[in-house]
């Protein structure tokens, strides 16, 4: 639904620029192609990449390596593993309460899920080529140690 929404108002973004100059939006539509056919071989990439890391990953290894017991070791797995892949908020949130109700602790699936949504190892050479390799980094780096403190939070008050 939110995705809906989203195309709507973009629809009805370019039909009022239309309406306001052609020319512009003409233009506007050719840079956003262009930048579109930079992004389509990456993102191919990106999805062989993440198929092939959960493909070659088993469920079981996971929820045994993040499980209570592994403490501060399972939650730094969890935050690499949340680092390194790329899935969508759609399949991450269902695949942390799974991980939670089998026994991962409160500090594990919030190191997961913090990495997962702002750390991009995966999407990193993309990254480099928008932003900048100094900028990637930072970027990255930065929001790794953040969601390390905010997942140590998270357990300490709930869990």
């Amino acid at each position: 639904m939110y995705s809906v929404v989203l195309y709507s108002i973009s629809i009805i973004a370019v039909l009022l620029s239309w309406k306001a100059s052609k020319d512009k939006t003409r233009k506007a539509l050719r840079i956003t192609a262009k930048s579109f056919a930079k992004i389509i071989p990456a993102m191919i990439g990106i999805i062989g990449i993440i198929g092939l890391l959960l493909t070659l990953i088993p469920p079981e290894w996971i929820s045994g390596y993040l499980g209570k017991q592994a403490g501060i070791a399972g939650t730094i797995g969890a935050a690499v593993f949340g680092a390194v892949t790329l899935i969508p908020g759609l399949i991450a949130f269902p695949l942390a309460g799974s991980l939670y109700r089998e026994g991962a602790s409160v500090m594990t699936v919030a190191a997961f899920i913090t990495t997962l949504t702002m750390v991009g190892i995966v999407t990193a050479p993309v990254e480099i080529q928008q932003l900048g390799r100094k900028m990637t980094l930072w970027r990255n780096g930065l929001s790794f140690v953040f969601a390390l403190i905010i997942a140590f939070v998270m357990g300490a008050v709930l869990g």
